[in-house]
């Protein structure tokens, strides 16, 4: 009995480890197939002409040259399409992390006439597509002579009902009795939301920064829309440029020299925010 015992054990434990192998093999695969664009990114951002040209086609070049990073600024203005792009981006982000909060905190904790209605009103926002709404922004912007400058960038994104959702949704799960226990020490609804919720939303808020920074980083269509000298000229819109200017396969190392440094700042957001992101996802009841 015991033999047949102790073989049933091998037998199970074997299973396991042949589980967690599998498991093990899945995930690398799977990682091998999602960073393989960025190994490839950089490998060819590293080459020469000959290497890119070269059949088979070089992995990784002998001799790495980083002199495509240098003509990057030289051939067009990237420094000043940088700052650009962190103005921007930093204030519409900003800007929709402090709407989102007022806007979830009142959704969540107030009760008032059409609230229902009006939340409806926002999700609905969420399901139009940007270009539907490229025209009247734009001539509101041109009417008020914001077209080509900061302002114009920055204050259609200054909200956004993703985010107003997000913010709802962690401030709903926020026990009532925390703000009546303030609201009887004599707290005010301002001090309620910067002193009492704002330090909880941490997870969320890092989360909503991350989305709206990535999305406000990649935008494409409004600067597109929006900005005619190169001056006022943002990362995405310079690598557009670059692409045109660099259109032979002789310069793709120029291309994927400038989209390198152009994801870098979403890179390193995305590292430092993705233990709050997948903390925020969670408490919010998004996932799954």
């Amino acid at each position: 009995m015991s033999v047949y015992v102790k073989s049933y054990r091998r037998h199970s434990r074997g299973r396991r480890w042949l589980s967690l192998a599998l498991q093990y093999l899945c995930v690398a695969l799977i990682l091998a197939v999602m960073l393989f664009p960025f190994f490839w990114l950089l490998a060819s951002s590293l080459k020469s002409p000959e290497d890119l040209e070269a059949l088979p086609p070089v992995w990784w070049p002998a001799h790495p040259a980083f002199s495509s990073y240098r003509t990057v600024f030289e051939v067009t203005p990237f420094a000043r399409a940088i700052l650009n792009s962190l103005i921007v981006t930093v204030c519409s982000t900003t800007g929709i992390l402090l709407t989102s909060i007022m806007a979830g905190y009142v959704f969540a904790k107030h009760q008032f006439r059409g609230k229902n209605t009006l939340f409806v009103g926002v999700l609905a926002t969420m399901m139009v597509p940007q270009f539907v709404m490229l025209i009247p922004l734009y001539r509101m912007m041109a009417a008020l002579h914001l077209d080509n400058t900061y302002p114009g960038l920055i204050l259609p994104n200054l909200a956004n009902g993703f985010g107003i959702f997000l913010m709802r949704q962690f401030i709903a799960g926020i026990p009532d009795e925390l703000l009546e226990a303030a609201r009887l020490d004599g707290a005010s609804e301002w001090t309620l939301l910067w002193r009492v919720v704002v330090p909880l939303l941490r997870p969320a808020a890092a989360a909503l920064v991350l989305f709206a920074f990535v999305f406000q980083w990649n935008n494409f269509l409004w600067p597109l829309s929006m900005v005619y000298s190169p001056e006022m000229s943002t990362v995405v819109l310079s690598l557009n440029g670059l692409r045109t200017y660099t259109s032979s396969v002789t310069f793709t190392n120029i291309v994927m020299a400038g989209t390198a440094i152009g994801i870098l700042p979403s890179v390193l957001l995305t590292l430092w925010a993705q233990r709050y992101f997948i903390e925020g996802i969670s408490l919010t009841g998004i996932k799954g």
